[in-house]
């Protein structure tokens, strides 16, 4: 596996389309699984290959002086639990460091939802570090009960 920095938008929204459609699990929202691809082709992106296939990806956005977020992450089901997620979150964590930022948060589905594929992207986010900060109810919908996890980066 190899991890690169993508710059092309085209390439990101390639990267991103193909990945987040094959995870229906998580992304099954065509609408907000379209601003996904459409956003993070204007934001920091990182990608996994194995060889020329992208394997997962990770986009970052940038909220303010002090902190940015995971804006939208996806690692093939075939590459789930063998440390593809880590090792993206690994780089986006280095590429955070380096630009000074004190804070890294990602949102993601809060608990009171009971969908068991969101349980495992909140273990995933826990065991790299992440504290859940807040749910937000209605920021998504009251459907889809937003948390937002944060970490402070050292």
């Amino acid at each position: 596996m190899n991890i690169k920095e993508i710059n092309d938008k085209q390439e990101k929204r390639e990267i991103s389309s193909n990945i987040l459609k094959s995870l229906p699990n998580w992304f099954g929202i065509p609408e907000s699984t379209q601003e996904y691809i459409n956003e993070s082709s204007k934001l920091p992106f990182f990608a996994a290959f194995d060889k020329l296939k992208p394997l997962g990806f990770i986009s970052i956005k940038e909220n303010n002086q002090y902190s940015a977020e995971i804006y939208v992450m996806g690692v093939l089901s075939d590459c789930h639990k063998q440390g593809m997620g880590k090792a993206l979150f690994d780089v986006a964590l280095q590429w955070a460091k380096e630009m000074g930022y004190e804070y890294l948060q990602v949102k993601t589905l809060d608990e009171s939802h009971p969908d068991i594929y969101y349980a495992a992207t909140r273990k995933f986010y826990q065991s790299v570090g992440f504290k859940p900060l807040e749910c937000l109810p209605e920021l998504w919908g009251k459907e889809n009960p937003c948390l937002i996890m944060i970490q402070h980066i050292v």
